[in-house]
């Protein structure tokens, strides 16, 4: 099952996503599936000219997100792999959806795509074991962690290098059945392929991950885990377009805005 955010002009809604051959159909669904049974109106919108897509979650509380998470990653950014789990916070204001532009801010001039599966969290989790994540997980969906490098380097610490406005995009919808166990994630700049790696690559593993991480915070639903990105990271700059993709799941595209 997929699970979208739209709008057709009006307030965000959510949707069940059908293919019926090359075309995408909406079934509206009553509410937010974060809150109560995915329930379908009966209404479908074929996806199209007046429909757009948004981001189909913003988290409640907060993205936590994975640092250095595959070996090659780690390698080009100078660093060893974490004997555990490095992680970081982007904030909700963060996040975009699908087709929304990446601004550049002022302060940086040398902004990075990386492109990383998302895990999005269905209910109040807290000291989870690995072998029960599965059914805290409402399901998966593509993200790029846009870092501005320059700040990540001068500041130390990086929440204005990976927290600014627009570094999150999230999209294009969330996939119920995907497993995350080994799937291709590809980063594409201009059409140009980028990052070519695995999930079977990462060091540590979704379940892992949501475990690690229960343990020091309390995860909420629509809160969102970014896994880590493979090697291959490179700049972005005005003009450019920036896809995502998870084998199984979807692209995620996105233009780059400067305005100065």
């Amino acid at each position: 099952m997929r699970i979208a955010r739209f709008t057709t002009g009006d307030d965000p809604r959510f949707a069940l996503v059908q293919q019926e051959g090359d075309r995408t159909f909406l079934a509206v669904l009553g509410g937010d599936p974060l809150s109560m049974p995915a329930m379908p109106t009966g209404e479908r919108v074929e996806l199209g000219d007046g429909v757009r897509l948004l981001a189909p979650v913003i988290p409640r509380s907060k993205i936590v997100a994975v640092g250095k998470n595959y070996a090659d990653h780690a390698k080009e950014m100078g660093g060893e792999v974490p004997a555990n789990p490095l992680l970081f916070f982007k904030p909700n204001t963060a996040v975009v959806g699908p087709d929304d532009p990446i601004v550049l801010p002022e302060f940086t001039r040398e902004v990075s795509y990386e492109a990383e599966l998302a895990v999005v969290i269905s209910k109040v989790c807290k000291d989870v074991e690995p072998e029960h994540v599965r059914s805290y997980v409402l399901g998966y969906t593509v993200a790029n962690d846009v870092t501005a490098r320059d700040a990540q380097r001068t500041d130390g610490q990086w929440a204005r290098a990976k927290g600014f406005d627009t570094s999150c995009p999230l999209g294009p919808w969330i996939d119920t059945d995907l497993d995350p166990e080994d799937v291709g994630v590809r980063s594409y700049v201009n059409g140009v392929l980028k990052q070519d790696g695995r999930t079977a690559d990462m060091v540590f593993d979704v379940p892992f991950l949501v475990s690690y991480i229960s343990r020091a915070m309390t995860l909420l639903p629509g809160d969102v885990i970014l896994t880590g990105t493979p090697a291959g990271v490179g700049r972005i700059e005005h003009g450019d377009r920036v896809e995502v993709e998870v084998e199984g799941l979807g692209t995620l595209a996105n233009p780059v805005f400067r305005r100065d």
